[in-house]
């Protein structure tokens, strides 16, 4: 009898010491696995932002492709228009902007740029900006006969005094259908007296057209360039503007290294007769028909810009045949342009700005246009 209970008491001692140590260890297992599984999550959902693939932010206000100032961008995204890729091999910073939607300041066009923070004079300046970048998305509909169509300003100079006009626009334009587009540069005239209606851009083409190249009907294209540059094709441009004197280099691997000079203080413009034939066929015919102060740029405040700035708008033509592309806007409904290829999109992968001590604060520029 003895014995009997004393086995019993052992069986149930043993099975229950058996089911606690189970126990234990379940809970401890799920414990772990939960905890890792967490660790995980988080680890995926990690932002890398703009300012962490290129650390140069503090110099300068991003405007958005709705208008608005979004200020210094450091530790900023926004999934419209400003925010980071991965391509398989690198970070990158990309730039988007539709057709049509609220723009910043005068401007017909939509951007998303960089505009620097502080601005500098060409005769005592000693400033630099250079870039490395691809073009992913430019306007798939627009006039063929309107120079602006299927066209996006990567990177300029900009004057924050007298007209704001601009020493330097840096384009990517590409026609539907073709592999390659043209890289070209502007410098518009900061035109005589108080009429600033009267300006023109004299355009200078690095690889393939300049911007003169147009269709000879709306939805007829020209003849592709034969040393272009296509879509997610890198390239990098360099601005450097050294007492008076803008200096231009544009590499990319495959294509000839091109640089390029212009002087900001002394124009070359002053008279009638010296406005080059381009601008004759181009800009004279719709009345923008000036000539230029005979010191240039001297005495403005000048800045860089950087980004997507986009050319195609829906204005129609006949407002202005060179910068009124009448293209798809869907009455400025951002996701449908992206959804059937309205907008502008430049990938930047590198950057960096050299500021001269000369250089003052911009907020001026920034109170009239925000």
């Amino acid at each position: 009898m003895n014995s009997k209970n004393h086995t019993t008491t052992f069986t149930f001692l043993a099975l229950s010491i058996f089911l606690v140590l189970t126990s234990c260890l379940d809970t401890d297992k799920k414990t772990t696995t939960v905890t890792v599984d967490s660790t995980s999550e988080k680890e995926v959902q990690k932002t890398v932002y703009a300012s962490d693939v290129i650390p140069f932010f503090d110099h300068w206000k991003l405007i958005l492709g709705d208008g608005s100032n979004a200020g210094f961008a450091t530790n900023f995204e926004n999934k419209d228009f400003f925010y980071t890729t991965n391509d398989g091999e690198s970070n990158w910073v990309v730039y988007k902007a539709p057709n049509a939607g609220d723009t910043h300041g005068t401007s017909n066009n939509t951007r998303t740029e960089l505009a620097q923070a502080k601005k500098w004079y060409p005769k005592t300046a000693n400033d630099k900006l250079t870039a490395t970048l691809k073009v992913m998305n430019v306007s798939a509909t627009g006039d063929a006969r309107v120079a602006a169509s299927h066209a996006v300003v990567v990177g300029q100079i900009h004057s924050a005094d007298g007209h704001e006009n601009e020493p330097l626009k840096i384009f990517y334009k590409k026609f539907p259908g073709h592999t390659k587009g043209s890289v070209f540069w502007h410098y518009e005239i900061n035109t005589a007296g108080d009429d600033n209606s009267g300006r023109w851009d004299y355009s200078t083409a690095v690889w393939g057209n300049d911007f003169s190249v147009v269709g000879p009907e709306e939805n007829t294209y020209p003849e592709e360039p034969k040393e272009g540059i296509a879509l997610g094709e890198e390239f990098s441009y360099e601005i450097e503007v050294k007492d008076g004197i803008m200096n231009l280099k544009f590499t990319s691997e495959g294509h000839e290294a091109k640089t390029f000079t212009k002087n900001l203080i002394e124009s070359e413009y002053t008279t009638t007769a010296a406005i080059p034939e381009q601008t004759q066929k181009l800009f004279v015919p719709i009345g923008q028909d000036g000539v230029e102060r005979k010191n240039g740029y001297t005495g403005e405040g000048l800045f860089f810009k950087l980004g997507t700035y986009n050319q195609t708008n829906g204005k129609s033509p006949e407002v202005n045949k060179n910068w009124c592309s009448g293209a798809e806007t869907h009455g400025g409904d951002i996701q449908k342009q992206y959804e059937d290829g309205n907008y502008a999109e430049v990938w930047f992968k590198t950057a960096e700005i050299s500021v001269s001590d000369q250089a003052v604060s911009n907020e001026g520029y920034f109170a009239k246009n925000d």
